[in-house]
């Protein structure tokens, strides 16, 4: 179909008794209805989608955020624990044109990034379309749109049509579960960090936390803090780095000295600074990886935790550490060194992973196998045929600050562009004046 024909089908599609007789055979006798939207949708409404619907409203081009769950940032919301703060100073963390509140501290507690999330929508006039569970995102070759089909609470279908896909699901989308031998057998609680609040309901209870990122290091801290007992079971390697550095916060220091010197060096100064903090880390169980650490998370991903007192905990013995499991056993999680113990609780501080190979079908932008563009950053961010990603640059808030601007910046020259095309068509169909 040509664009003039695809031009005036958009017109017409504002109507949706017209969407509905035009599309009923190429959508499903399930759907309820058919929408037109005459900007992107962005599906997902955590930091990254408010990020380019701000950048968008700038540039007065309007768009539909299609959110599964009943709240902004429903990650932050619904599935993070009490004691949370941002791990990077707020300077790092903001979204477009709007800083956090000079009375918030360096460090923003949950519940303070929580308000400026809310501030920040209301702001910018951001009303999500919540409850919208978006199970099926393809692109029409032949209309020369993206078709996009939700179901609400109800098992409804809505099906959106528009012109670009801003997908904004983010990196931590899905909570990773490991397969654990005997896993079904084992009697005690098993819970995801995304269950997890606080370990007030595990005083007194010895506790195995999985994983020794930011998340499982927090874990262990709030279980030791409330009373517990805690395990932490480090399967890898990982750097600890204390998280200010010479008065400084490790990551704005490092951030500086990258100005300057080579990525090498300066993670050659932080393992040297951090080894006069902190020790030697390999003396608890905690090998650092061969691989700098940012030398690492730039190639990988893997973020270094940052210790906000977790290692003094492992260093009193407070907090033990153990190696991988082997296998579960009702109430006995037995380890890969032929050590056996008993637990009332195991903590799963495992990660999560993108959903976008569940609901998105297109082969070149994404990869099937973790769901992030194939592209790195910075060029993961625009596909084709409208397609955009926010939010999986593996550089936190500040990438995705990044991301929303650029894709912002090329969508409205495609509106203009776009808008240029329709006058001249418009034009080319006048009567021509009397002579």
């Amino acid at each position: 179909m040509d664009y003039c024909m695809r031009e005036i089908e958009g017109k017409q599609a504002h109507d949706p008794l017209f969407m509905n007789n035009n599309y009923n055979n190429m959508s499903s006798s399930s759907t309820e209805r058919c929408v037109w939207v005459d900007g992107p949708v962005i599906v997902g409404a955590g930091p990254s989608g408010l990020a380019v619907a701000a950048c968008l409203k700038e540039k007065r081009i309007q768009s539909v955020i299609l959110e599964r769950s009943n709240c902004i940032a429903s990650l932050w919301q619904l599935k993070t624990y009490d004691r949370l703060r941002l791990h990077l100073p707020k300077q790092f963390c903001e979204l477009p044109f709007m800083g956090f509140p000079s009375d918030f501290p360096t460090y923003p507690s949950k519940q303070q990034f929580i308000e400026y999330l809310e501030s920040y929508a209301e702001g910018f006039g951001i009303r999500p379309r919540f409850n919208e569970t978006v199970k099926h995102a393809e692109f029409d070759a032949k209309l020369g749109f993206w078709r996009l089909k939700s179901f609400n609470k109800a098992e409804k279908t809505t099906e959106y049509v528009c012109r670009w896909l801003i997908v904004a699901t983010g990196e931590n989308a899905e909570a990773v579960v490991p397969d654990i031998e005997g896993i079904e057998e084992f009697e005690a609680p098993i819970r995801h960090t995304s269950l997890y609040k606080s370990g007030e309901e595990f005083r007194g209870k010895r506790v195995l936390v999985v994983g020794c990122g930011n998340s499982g290091m927090e874990a262990c801290l709030d279980l030791c803090n409330n009373n517990a007992t805690p395990s932490l079971v480090v399967r890898d390697t990982v750097h600890v780095l204390p998280r200010e550095m010479l008065g400084k916060s490790t990551f704005g220091l490092s951030m500086w000295l990258l100005k300057w010197l080579p990525m090498r060096l300066v993670d050659r100064f932080l393992l040297i600074v951090s080894w006069l903090m902190l020790g030697d880390t390999a003396r608890f169980g905690l090998d650092r990886p061969r691989l700098g650490p940012l030398e690492l998370k730039n190639l990988s991903g893997k973020t270094p935790v940052l210790d906000v007192g977790t290692l003094a905990k492992i260093k009193g013995g407070d907090i033990k550490v153990r190696p991988g499991i082997k296998r579960l056993k009702r109430q006995t999680v037995e380890f890969v060194d032929g050590r056996t113990e008993n637990y009332d609780a195991i903590i799963l501080a495992t990660g999560y992973k993108s959903s976008v190979p569940y609901w998105l079908k297109e082969e070149d932008m994404f990869s099937k196998e973790d769901g992030y563009p194939k592209r790195p950053f910075p060029n993961g961010w625009k596909g084709k045929n409208g397609l955009y990603a926010v939010g999986f640059t593996k550089k936190g808030l500040l990438g995705a600050y990044m991301d929303a601007k650029r894709i912002a910046e090329d969508i409205e020259r495609c509106w203009e562009a776009e808008a240029k095309h329709r006058t001249a068509f418009a034009r080319s169909h006048l009567p021509l004046p009397n002579s």
